[in-house]
């Protein structure tokens, strides 16, 4: 017999940036700072990143494609090696993710996609905290409290020790 279950979320939505803390405001500003750097002649799709860490420090990340897609990487991934990499005991706290094309900040948020999702993930649980998700595009803002509502039914170093026949 099988059940069904439901899966679903809440998020924050804000028309203007003005209504976020301060904090948050300059996160969305050093995110589409990043992504004015981003490498991306094939797509000319820029995105940025930046994530503060417990003692205020923001790092910033970019997109970089390459001509062989697979090697490229995203900004979330560039920019949580970037803050793993240098301050390995400073923990981060919140990430704000902008993209832009040629004509400026796109109208629409971007989700992280699945690998940086699953990178995110392991973030939270190799820092042992939540990371709060900040969406900015052109005409809203998106907050989540943490990345499980965009990965529900993770892969985590739990599902590597299961108990296997």
């Amino acid at each position: 017999m099988f059940k069904e279950k439901n899966i679903s979320f809440t998020y924050l939505e804000y028309e203007n940036p003005e209504e976020l803390c301060s904090e948050d405001q300059e996160l969305i500003t050093a995110a589409r700072d990043a992504a004015k750097f981003a490498y991306a002649p094939y797509s000319k799709f820029m995105v940025g990143a930046a994530i503060r860490l417990e003692s205020g420090r923001i790092v910033h990340g970019s997109n970089v494609e390459n001509a062989a897609f697979p090697s490229g990487i995203c900004a979330e991934r560039t920019v949580i090696a970037g803050a793993v990499s240098n301050y390995p005991e400073d923990k981060p706290v919140a990430l704000a993710i902008s993209a832009m094309s040629e004509e400026g900040v796109i109208a629409e948020s971007v989700s992280p996609c699945g690998n940086c999702r699953q990178v995110i993930a392991e973030e939270e649980l190799r820092s042992g905290k939540q990371i709060r998700i900040i969406l900015a595009c052109r005409n809203k803002i998106q907050v989540l409290k943490s990345i499980s509502p965009l990965l529900p039914l993770q892969f985590s170093r739990k599902s590597l020790m299961a108990d296997h026949p």
